[in-house]
Formats: C-alpha cells, sequence, structure tokens
C-alpha cells in the first residue's frame, strides 16, 4: 500500500503565492519529472536532488514541505516566503494532523493571528478558513475568509475558482464576473507555459462561470457591464465560448443576452471573419428587440443601443465610415442617460466615424460631451479630444481623416484599456 503524504510546495510567481499540492510519491514524481526539464540555474538542482531522496527513502512526511525557489524556475518567480524548518512549517503539522474540523478552525485562525506578517502564511491560513467555511455551508464567511486570502495572494487560481464557486451559491453575479476576470487576466500574464497548462481547466471553468452569469443578469445595467469586461478578459472565439453560447441559443436561440456577449466579442477581434460574425450577431439583436416598437421596454432599448454601437464599431473595422454613424447615432441615442458607461464607448466610436471622414466639428462635439464620464472610456476620449481640438485650431479640417483603423486599438492601449 501506497504511503500518503501531505505537502504543499509554495512558491511567488510575480510575487504571489501559488501552492502545488502534493499527497503521494507519485505526484512528486510526477511533479519532479517536469521541474527536471527545466534550466538548472543555481539555487534550483539542490531542492530536486533533496526530492529525489525523499522519493527514494519515502522519508518525507511533513506537514508543508516549503521549498526555497531561485527566480529562474517559472519566469519571474520570487523566492518562497517561508522556508523549511521555520515556525510557520513546524505550526502547520500539528493542524493538519488535528482530526476535529471545529478545532483545526481555531487552530487556522490562530496560525493566522501569529503569523498574519507573513503573505503565504496568512494567505494559506486564510484559505483553509474559507474552505471550511464553505464546507458548513456559511458562503457569506467563506467568501470573507477568501478576500483576505487573495488580499496575500490575488492572483492564485485555485482561490479564485473557490471565490467563483461561493459567489455562485450565493448567486452573486457580479462577484462571480469580478473573481472570474481576475482569474484570466492571472491566467493570461502567466509567463509559464507549463503553469498555463496545470491552470487550464481552472480557466475554462472561470470562463464559463463568467458567462453564465451573464446569461442570467436580469439587470440591463449590470449586464452590459459584464459583457465589457468579459469580452476584454477571455479570448475571441475560444471553443470553450462558442459551446457555452451554443447551449445558450439552442435552448433559446433569440436569447438576447447572449446574441449581444457575441456580437461584442466579434466587434473586438479584427479578423475580418470576426467582424462580419460581429454584423450578423448585431443585426439580429436589433431586430428582435425592436427598440421603436410602442412596446419596447427600457430593457429591449438598451440592448438595441448596444447593439447599434457594436455594428457601428464592427463598420468601423471595414472602414465602412459612413455606414457606421447611423448605427452610432442611434446608439448615443438609445444609450443617453440610460447607461453612461455604454454610452461613453459608442460616443467614443462615433467620434472615430467622424474624423475618419474628416468632419472634426461634429467629432469635437461628440467626444466633448463623452470626455466628462468618469470610466473606462474617459482617457481615450479625451486623448482623442485633444488631438482633434488641436487639428481644429490649426485649421486644418480633415487633418486626423483616413487615419488606419489600428490607430483606434493604439489609442485605447496608451490608456491601458480596450476599445472594442
Amino acid at each position: 500500500m501506497e504511503q500518503e503524504y501531505r505537502a504543499e510546495l509554495l512558491f511567488r510567481p510575480h510575487g504571489t503565492t501559488v501552492l502545488i499540492h502534493i499527497q503521494n510519491a507519485r505526484d512528486l514524481g510526477r511533479f519532479l519529472s517536469d521541474t527536471c526539464a527545466m534550466k538548472d540555474d543555481s539555487g534550483i538542482q539542490g531542492w530536486k536532488e533533496a526530492l529525489a531522496d525523499a522519493i527514494k527513502g519515502r522519508s518525507l512526511f511533513l506537514a508543508l514541505l516549503v521549498v526555497v525557489l531561485n527566480a529562474a524556475l517559472f519566469a519571474q518567480v520570487g523566492k518562497i516566503v517561508i522556508a523549511a524548518g521555520t515556525p510557520e512549517g513546524q505550526a502547520l503539522q500539528p493542524i493538519t494532523a488535528e482530526p476535529d474540523p471545529q478545532k483545526k478552525l481555531t487552530m487556522y485562525e490562530d496560525f493566522v493571528r501569529k503569523f498574519s506578517s507573513n503573505p503565504a502564511a496568512a494567505a494559506y491560513g486564510n484559505w483553509q478558513i474559507a474552505r471550511y467555511y464553505q464546507t458548513v455551508g456559511d458562503a457569506s464567511k467563506s467568501l470573507e475568509y477568501g478576500d483576505k486570502a487573495l488580499a496575500s495572494a490575488p492572483r492564485d487560481l485555485d482561490i479564485l475558482v473557490m471565490q467563483v464557486r461561493t459567489a455562485q451559491q450565493m448567486k452573486d453575479n457580479s462577484k462571480v464576473i469580478d473573481y472570474a476576470v481576475r482569474g484570466a487576466e492571472a491566467y493570461k500574464t502567466s509567463t509559464s507555459g507549463a503553469d498555463k497548462q496545470a491552470s487550464q481547466k481552472s480557466y475554462q471553468f472561470l470562463e464559463g462561470a463568467a458567462f453564465n452569469a451573464i446569461a442570467t443578469e436580469n439587470d440591463d445595467k449590470k449586464r452590459t457591464a459584464y459583457i465589457k469586461r468579459f469580452a476584454a478578459a477571455f479570448p475571441i472565439d475560444t471553443p470553450e465560448l462558442v459551446a457555452y453560447a451554443g447551449k445558450t441559443l439552442a435552448a433559446n436561440p433569440d436569447n438576447l443576452p447572449t446574441l449581444l456577449l457575441l456580437a461584442n466579442v466579434y466587434t473586438r477581434d479584427s479578423n475580418p471573419e470576426s467582424t462580419a460574425k460581429a454584423v450578423t450577431y448585431a443585426q439580429k439583436v436589433i431586430a428582435l428587440a425592436n427598440a421603436d416598437a410602442p412596446d419596447a421596454d427600457r430593457s429591449r432599448k438598451l440592448l438595441a443601443g448596444a447593439a447599434h454601437s457594436d455594428l457601428g464599431g464592427a463598420y468601423i473595422r471595414q472602414n465602412k465610415a459612413t455606414a457606421s454613424i447611423p448605427e452610432l447615432k442611434t446608439a448615443v441615442a438609445l444609450l443617453n442617460g440610460q447607461d453612461d458607461q455604454a454610452y461613453a464607448v459608442a460616443a467614443y466610436r462615433l467620434g472615430w466615424a467622424y474624423g475618419m471622414l474628416g468632419k472634426d466639428t461634429e467629432e469635437e462635439e461628440v467626444l466633448t460631451g463623452a470626455a466628462k464620464i468618469q470610466g473606462p472610456a474617459q482617457a481615450a476620449t479625451q486623448h482623442l479630444l485633444k488631438l482633434v481640438k488641436a487639428d481644429l485650431a490649426e485649421n486644418e479640417h480633415g487633418k486626423l481623416s483616413g487615419r488606419p483603423i489600428d490607430e483606434v486599438e493604439n489609442d485605447w492601449q496608451r490608456a491601458q484599456i480596450p476599445f472594442w
């Protein structure tokens, strides 16, 4: 019978604690095999040999195995916060061995208080407390301690996945989106292919959870905001997104939030095929919402406004500025005073379309109002408005016309926010 181990390897990629759970010699062997393929920079070979000796001698019996890693283990990996044999590591041994959940909870609380100045210790302790409350069905307490864990380890996918599950239990779509987007950002900025491969299932779960949150959100303004965050955080046309959307549309082909999400996602992609898909989905939303109908309510008008905005954005992608302007003017009219953030994006796009046609006066007018709206679009709108005013001051109408479409994205990249 194989001897059971319980250990976690702690290291800090990008300054964040990550825990790899090792429960038996086979797991240790697999981890060692993976890492032996890595470059043996100083500080790495020693712990590899130590792990090999532990596996051969079957002598490992630690509640927490902490390895001091050189920054070369994974790209930009930092040092381990807790070293083997430290008071933190020793304190975890009796906690892990304690069979009574209530007593273990108290011990973890004492552990966190005692080692609160150690980020890894605080993250791990609060994480275990959050898991306890999740087990006993106290979702609110679990979310509270999970947030405390994330304060010390903000990029830990295991904790973020736990938080998403808890938020789902609480039917809190806002928190589901928040944790899912944070997880997507952590996943995308990982510089190690091995990290990405190991975390792929967690990433796919986060994407699906975010999609479901959008599909079940009843508040119009929140849903529109979620769609924007989702489209910015998750890649275009992933198989997972297509699968989620396909299931939703199979059950209800006229599901407006799903159709709008796809329109927005494809509008953000410069691939001509994606742009064509954006046009198709946006036009379908516009037709189904029928904002001009006497019985059209606020929800339908907001959906139509966002769809007109995406349709106008897609036409800009296709260098059809003339065709985009009526769509964007309709979007601005429907969204004005109803959803400031969606209005700001539509106004920015309308200003850009005017600029493509050399209509600087009209561009200045629409951008002036939008530039006052605080939010993600404000910095880019102010930047474009500054260019237009400089153009008008020099009395060189048309100077900004005919700009390549990638300058739209460049403006937003300079402001560190996504446009499409």
